[in-house]
C-alpha cells in the first residue's frame, strides 16, 4: 500500500466527518442543475450540460469550507475524476484538502425484478479501476435499489455488490457497497431486516484481507445496522438521504450510532448559482455544519 493509501484509509476510518456524494450521472444532472437555478435553456448539448455541473462541483469543492476537518471524503462521477478544479486534477486537490476521493462505478439499474432493481452490467470495469487508481482514488461506490421485501430480490442484491466489491479489491480499491432501501417502498422495515441478515452473511464470507464499506437508507428501527458497524470487515457504514429534506434525514441519521452521512441532495439543495462567492460558502458551510453534527452526534 502506499502512503497516501494508507493516510486516506486512517482518514475514513478515524477521521471526524462526512462523506459528500457529488456523483450525479447523466440521467440526473439536468434535475440537479435546475435544482441549482440552471435550466434547460442555458445548455443545448451533454457536453455543455457537464460542463455547468462540473462548474458547480468545482466552485463546492474549492470553497474554502469543503476540507477534510468535516468532509472526509468525495464520491465523484467518472466525467469529474477526468477534470481538473483549482487547476489541479480533482482528486489530487480534494486530497490537498483532506478530502479521500471515492468513484462512482456503475451504469444505472436494471429495470426491476423480484421487487429489486439490479446494477447493469459494469463494462470495462477493470480499466476504468486501474485509471481511477492511477488518478488518486482510494475507492468506488456502486448503487442498487430494493423496493419490496422479497427475500429472493434482496439476495440477489447483496450477491451482485459483493462480486463486484471482490474484483475492486483485487484493484487495490475500497469498495462501498449501496443496497439503497426506498424512503418510498411500503415495506421498508421489513426490507431492512432481510438486508441486514444478507449483509451479515456475506460480510461473514469475505476473504482474509477483504473489507468494504456500505452505503444504506437510514433504517426504520434506530441502530438497527450497529450489527455492521461494528463488524470487522466493514471500514465504515454511511447513510444516503434519500430523498428525506436535509432536517429530516440529519434528525433520523442522529439516532444511528456509528453511521455518517453520505448526502448529495441533503447537502447541495439550497445553492443556487446566483449566488455571491460569500453567499454561496455560507450557505455550503452551514449545510456542512449540520450534516457533520448529526455525523458525529
Amino acid at each position: 500500500m502506499t502512503a497516501d493509501h494508507n493516510a486516506m484509509l486512517a482518514q475514513i476510518e478515524k477521521g471526524d466527518g462526512f462523506i459528500a456524494a457529488l456523483d450525479q450521472s447523466g440521467g440526473s444532472t439536468p434535475g440537479a442543475l435546475k435544482g441549482y437555478g440552471i435550466g434547460e435553456d442555458r445548455f443545448s448539448t451533454d457536453e455543455e450540460m457537464f460542463a455547468l455541473i462540473h462548474a458547480m462541483r468545482e466552485r463546492v469543492m474549492t470553497s474554502p469550507c469543503f476540507t477534510g476537518e468535516k468532509v472526509i471524503g468525495a464520491i465523484l462521477f467518472e466525467r469529474t475524476m477526468d477534470g481538473q478544479a483549482g487547476g489541479k486534477p480533482v482528486a489530487e486537490l480534494l486530497w490537498e484538502r483532506g478530502v479521500v476521493p471515492f468513484l462512482k462505478v456503475d451504469k444505472g439499474l436494471e429495470e426491476e425484478r423480484d421487487g429489486v432493481k439490479l446494477m447493469k452490467p459494469i463494462g470495462g470495469l477493470g480499466e476504468l479501476l486501474d485509471r481511477a487508481k492511477a488518478k488518486g482514488i482510494f475507492g468506488t461506490k456502486m448503487r442498487s435499489v430494493i423496493e419490496r421485501a422479497n427475500p429472493a430480490g434482496i439476495a440477489a442484491i447483496v450477491a451482485q455488490q459483493f462480486a463486484v466489491a471482490s474484483e475492486i479489491n483485487a484493484h487495490g480499491l475500497m469498495p462501498i457497497i449501496e443496497p439503497e432501501v426506498s424512503i418510498k417502498s411500503p415495506e421498508r422495515a421489513e426490507c431492512d431486516s432481510i438486508l441486514l441478515a444478507e449483509l451479515s452473511k456475506a460480510l461473514d464470507a469475505l476473504p482474509a484481507g477483504e473489507r468494504v464499506m456500505l452505503k444504506l437508507t437510514i433504517p426504520v428501527q434506530a441502530n438497527l445496522f450497529k450489527p455492521l458497524v461494528n463488524h470487522p470487515k466493514v471500514l465504515k457504514v454511511v447513510a444516503l438521504s434519500g430523498g428525506f429534506s436535509r432536517a429530516e434525514a440529519c434528525a433520523e441519521l442522529a439516532k444511528n450510532q456509528g453511521m455518517i452521512a453520505s448526502f448529495s441532495r441533503a447537502l447541495l439543495n439550497e445553492l443556487r448559482d446566483e449566488m455571491s462567492d460569500h453567499e454561496f460558502n455560507a450557505s455550503l458551510g452551514g449545510a456542512i455544519d449540520e450534516i457533520h453534527a448529526a455525523s458525529v452526534a
